[in-house]
């Protein structure tokens, strides 16, 4: 509750930011700092729900005898879900930027919130076999779908209200909303498995979580309903009118997708780069450890969730730092201080891992932490200044979410499997190594951005 406070304080001190005179845009920026934040704490909700009651849901849809088998099918079920993303995002780019942020948010925050409902909602494979792990499937991959605009039209859209000298400050926002959603998630997985017993928690608790997107996502579209769309976008629109006056097509000359393949198709490329080590390093850092901990450590699934915990309380008022201190120092140089950080201590930090013992584990797990946030922090604002206002929503929707599909979804099931395969419990962290040392490159390679001016077409 603390650090959900400490959010909406942090929501108030950046609509202090605005120094227009007028009370309505103050009223909207808060409504658009709100709704972003709502819309991304539901997504990663039920995402760390899902992650932190793997080992529930393995036993509730995939009954087997070898427990490892079971969950790497949870996570392999976890890893599909993730293949719409990238076609979710041309699509909710191209909506975006097409016909406006508002409305592609406000019609994917129902498809995702609605989708987790209904998870809540399924029966299991006791009692309809194998269509209840079918019926999983095919929630998760709506989910995916619906979600993979979510993050970065939110991103774009409290972006383009944002004033230019506080833009890593304002987009650190979506990151930290995340964060808390995680929180939320270990949280609720650690009181709900301290008091409940085995058969509750596999015949009911586990839905818990599923069930509250329900009402949270009819509560944010009702508030973005309520918003107006970025005057950067609208100003975009403006421009685009007043160029086509007099002329025989008046509709717009290029589609967002052909626009940005055609004429940005380098700044996709160093995008999804530099969003590889955040798939990665998220998804293994703040869902895939705990797990780790208690199945491949031994470590007890109450201190595993606990040191979660405190880490995620810590690495929300982290994410806002990193954003203030991209805007005094540039996104690049944050950027790359993060693959290079990553590239020396993550080995190291998983030997300690290895050894199971509390404190350690905690120091290691926060040290990791903290290095996350200064690419979490970071990366909304990047990717929002690296593109175009005509297509910003689907450079940013693709690239991030193309390197979600490929790595981050899948960084459970290969850091399983490749303990599985190699023997040793310090696999996983060579793997995000050589991740780090490709996003290195992807960020020499690429322009410093911080404080460009986002009104252009």
């Amino acid at each position: 509750m603390s650090a959900i406070t400490e959010a909406g304080l942090k929501v108030r001190e950046l609509e202090g930011v605005e120094r227009g005179p007028e009370d309505e845009r103050q009223g909207m920026v808060r409504k658009v700092a709100l709704s972003s934040f709502l819309g991304n704490f539901i997504e990663w909700f039920d995402y760390a729900s899902y992650s932190y009651f793997a080992t529930v849901i393995a036993g509730v849809f995939f009954p087997s005898a070898d427990r490892t088998v079971a969950l790497m099918q949870t996570f392999g079920v976890f890893a599909l879900s993730f293949v719409l993303r990238p076609v979710g995002a041309l699509f909710w780019g191209h909506f975006g930027d097409r016909f406006g942020r508002k409305r592609a948010l406000s019609l994917s925050i129902l498809l995702m919130s609605g989708a987790s409902f209904l998870i809540g909602c399924l029966p299991s494979y006791a009692l309809i076999g194998l269509v209840a792990p079918l019926l999983l499937l095919a929630l998760r991959m709506v989910q995916g779908f619906s979600a993979s605009g979510e993050y970065a039209g939110a991103a774009t859209f409290l972006g383009e209200y944002a004033p230019v000298k506080r833009r890593g400050i304002y987009c650190s926002l979506i990151p930290a909303s995340t964060a808390i959603g995680l929180l939320a998630g270990s949280t609720l997985a650690m009181v709900m498995t301290s008091h409940l017993s085995a058969a509750a928690m596999g015949g009911w608790g586990w839905r818990v979580p599923f069930l509250l997107a329900g009402p949270l996502g009819l509560i944010v579209h009702y508030i973005r309903n309520n918003v107006a769309d970025s005057p950067i976008y609208e100003q975009m629109n403006a421009e685009l009118e007043r160029k086509q006056e007099g002329a025989h097509d008046a509709g717009r000359p290029v589609s967002p997708l052909r626009t940005l393949f055609r004429h940005h198709f380098k700044q996709v490329l160093l995008s999804f780069g530099a969003c590889m080590l955040n798939a990665v390093g998220f998804y293994t850092v703040l869902t895939y450890l705990p797990t780790y901990l208690s199945e491949t450590v031994g470590m007890a699934a109450s201190e595993s969730s606990l040191v979660t915990t405190i880490c995620l309380v810590l690495y929300i008022g982290l994410v806002f730092a990193m954003g203030h201190i991209s805007d005094r120092f540039g996104r690049k140089k944050v950027l790359i201080g993060a693959c290079v950080a990553f590239i020396v201590l993550t080995v190291p930090a998983f030997m300690i891992l290895e050894t199971g013992a509390f404190w350690p584990v905690l120091l290691v797990e926060l040290a990791l932490c903290a290095t996350l946030t200064a690419n979490d922090g970071t990366l909304s604002s990047y990717l929002t200044e690296t593109f175009p206002t005509s297509v910003r929503f689907t450079g940013f929707a693709f690239s991030f979410n193309l390197a979600n599909a490929i790595f981050g979804g899948t960084a459970p099931f290969i850091a399983t499997w490749l303990i599985w395969a190699t023997g040793s419990p310090i696999a996983p962290a060579w793997y995000m190594v050589a991740i780090a040392a490709v996003a290195l490159v992807a960020m020499c390679l690429s322009h410093e951005n911080t404080e460009k001016d986002l009104g252009t077409i």
